[in-house]
Order: C-alpha cells, then sequence, then structure tokens
C-alpha cells in the first residue's frame, strides 16, 4: 500500500506508518461528506441497492436526528441575489445568465449527520442554492468545498460505508477492512492527495465551493458543451476575510465559531462570489469526479452571486429545501454522471422522511443569529 494517503506531518525519515492510519484520512473526510453525493446509477434493479438501504446507512452511521438532513445537518439559510454579465449566453440560453437580477436563497451547511458537532475548520462545507428565474423555473445545487470526489462508482461509495463503519468492540474502523477497501479502489486514495494537498480556507467567507460533477450547457444555437463550475470569493472580501483578527468576536474555540464568523461578516456588507464556469474538451471525463479536469481548460466569469441576508434554520426559506440537482432552467442539462439521477432519488427518499417529522431545533438558533449580528453591530460601532 505505498500509493496510501500520507498524514500530514509525516515525513520520509519516519517508519512507514500502519496501513489504518494512512488511510485514516479516508475515514475522517468522508464521514463529514458521506450523503452529499450518495448515487445509485442504474441499481434500481431487484436485489440491488435502494435509495431507501443508503439512507438507512447513513442513519446507522450518524444516528437519526429527527427533523434534521440526513447529511449536512448543521448549517444557517442565506439569500440574495445573482448578478449576470451576459457572458454565459455564449454558452447556455438559460435566462438568468443575461445581464439581469435573479433572486437567490441558499443553505451554508457543515458535511455530517450530527446537527449538534462542533465547527471544525477540517470539516467540508457546503452551500445549496436555488435561482429563480422570472419566468418561474429554478436552477438548484449543492456544492462543497473539495477540489475533487473521492468515489468513482456507486458500489466504491457503499463499500467505503461499510468499511468505515465503527466496531461495536473497538468503536472505531476495522483497519482490515479499511485496508482492503483502500486496496479495491486506488482512484479514492488518488482523489483524496489532491483533497490533502489543498488545505481548507479560514472559514465559508473565503472559501471556493464547486459542483464537482459534470453537467452539460445547451446554448441558442443548439450547442451542447460539457462544463463544471465552481463559485469563487470575490478577492476583495477575500483579503478582508484573510487579514481579520482571529479573535474578531468568533474565537475557534467557540461551538458555532465558523458560523459565527460568517454571519457577523454579512452583517458588516454583503459577500460576493464569482460564478466561474469551467469549459470541458472532448476526452474530459463527465462521469468521473474523482478526477480534475486539466488546469489550462478556459474558465468564463458569468455573474456574481450576492449573499446579504442571513437566518437561522428556525426562520429561513431554505430549511426546507430539497437541493435537488436536477431541478434546472432551460439551458443546463444533465451529464452522463450517474449521480446526478441517483442523487436526486436519494434526496428524495431523505427529504420525505424528515418531512415527517417534528421540525427541529438548530445548533444555531435565530437568538445566536441576532445576537451576533448585535456584537457585529457594536463593533463596527467602535471602529
Amino acid at each position: 500500500m505505498s500509493n496510501a494517503v500520507q498524514p500530514s506531518g509525516s515525513s520520509g525519515s519516519a517508519p512507514p506508518a500502519p496501513a489504518f492510519s494512512r488511510l485514516a484520512i479516508v475515514a475522517v473526510l468522508l464521514a463529514a461528506v458521506v450523503g452529499t453525493f450518495l448515487w445509485l446509477g442504474g441499481w434500481l434493479t431487484p436485489n440491488a441497492l435502494t435509495p431507501e438501504e443508503f439512507v438507512d446507512a447513513f442513519e446507522h452511521s450518524a444516528g437519526v436526528h429527527p427533523g434534521f438532513r440526513r447529511n449536512h445537518a448543521k448549517g444557517v439559510c442565506v439569500s440574495g441575489f445573482f448578478l449576470g454579465n451576459g457572458e454565459g449566453l455564449r454558452l447556455s440560453k438559460a435566462a438568468l445568465f443575461a445581464a439581469v437580477r435573479t433572486p437567490v436563497i441558499g443553505r451554508f451547511s457543515l458535511g455530517g449527520g450530527s446537527p449538534d458537532q462542533a465547527d471544525a475548520a477540517a470539516t467540508v462545507r457546503g452551500l445549496g442554492l436555488e435561482f429563480t428565474q422570472p419566468d418561474g423555473q429554478m436552477w438548484r445545487m449543492a456544492m462543497i468545498n473539495l477540489p475533487v470526489f473521492p468515489f468513482k462508482t456507486p458500489q466504491a461509495f457503499y463499500d467505503q460505508l461499510v468499511a468505515s463503519a465503527p466496531d461495536p468492540k473497538t468503536g472505531k474502523p476495522d483497519p482490515a477492512k479499511m485496508e482492503a477497501f483502500a486496496a479495491q479502489h486506488p482512484e479514492t486514495v488518488a482523489a483524496l492527495k489532491i483533497v490533502q494537498s489543498q488545505p481548507p480556507a479560514a472559514g465559508f467567507a473565503d472559501s471556493t465551493f464547486r459542483s464537482l460533477l459534470a453537467f452539460r450547457f445547451l446554448s441558442a444555437r443548439g450547442v451542447s458543451t460539457p462544463v463544471r463550475w465552481m463559485f469563487t470569493p470575490d478577492e476583495t472580501k477575500k483579503r478582508a476575510a484573510d487579514s481579520a483578527p482571529a479573535d474578531a468576536g468568533e474565537k475557534p474555540t467557540d461551538q458555532n465559531f465558523l458560523f459565527d464568523a460568517l454571519i457577523a461578516a454579512i452583517h458588516r456588507g454583503p459577500l460576493r462570489w464569482h460564478l466561474i464556469i469551467i469549459v470541458g474538451q472532448d476526452g474530459d471525463p463527465t462521469a468521473d469526479p474523482t478526477l480534475p479536469w486539466p488546469a489550462d481548460r478556459e474558465q468564463i466569469d458569468v455573474g456574481t452571486l450576492t449573499l446579504d441576508r442571513v437566518e437561522s434554520d428556525e426562520t429561513g426559506t431554505a430549511a426546507g429545501l430539497n437541493f435537488d440537482p436536477l431541478v434546472l432552467p432551460d439551458g443546463i442539462e444533465p451529464s452522463d454522471d450517474p449521480l446526478l439521477s441517483a442523487r436526486s432519488a436519494i434526496y428524495s427518499q431523505a427529504f420525505t422522511r424528515r418531512a415527517g417529522e417534528s421540525p427541529p431545533h438548530p445548533a444555531v438558533t435565530a437568538a445566536e443569529v441576532k445576537g451576533v449580528e448585535a456584537h457585529a453591530a457594536e463593533e463596527k460601532k467602535g471602529d
């Protein structure tokens, strides 16, 4: 297992780490993103995995928390608008790419099924968005801050979920099962090396969020183009976030420090991200999210996302939203990635379960949002 991911801080002179230690990053990272990109592809056949079984597996791993999302349980709602610049019309006839303002609601979150988990810089961050065009058509998306996704196939995902389940006797994953999983899925080990090579940003405000999956844009002339996309933070806001004092009212020791920092930042002024479309070429993988596209692919800035309001899941409109990746407007179509249709099925199953449960009591409450905003207002007066 010489190609296994080495933990950060290891050196070439150190003795070889046990297989389980080398592969611990698999369990840590995937515990955060498990459920975000569950898929079935064409598995909806007798004796095959079903959406119910996948959601059951996630509940077994994270526990059942009635009323909460089965993954990305902890989060806050946001709203704002997207301002297209017209550049996107070159590739897609979707109305929102014109030089128009489109309302947006969304939700920032942390990966994982525990709604009370303490914020941690290494935890995967999510951003779900819903754009509503004047004609009523919607575009929904669920993104994370990883550069690639760790799984190539549905079976690989499910195998990892089973392999990393805690052993009842030890409370930890079985090292032999983890080693066997890595041996069978070298693409996962390779993908996690890419993830490790790109440390996360300080917080939500300066994170880049990526689609990871490929879609196809359809132009008014009928030309279909493979694309991926990412939302990159506005450089002015990013520099401000990078230079902000670490103890600006939201200390890293606080249970909700990442969310409190986001709430305070939006209160001080709108946060902005640029929607960058990555244009694929023939031969670029559209059904394997473990592989990045070549760095020289054309990137087009098609507009700016502005988020200027934040609310708790208790009051936010996006709290009950299902960020189904197949809710697409004319001009945007699915690629051949089987992940897309399966995610839709899994999301629907998870949504149905929580919709029939009592409303949750989120970790980041409406009272906390108001409290952080009040603290930020006092700080602003003192500047």
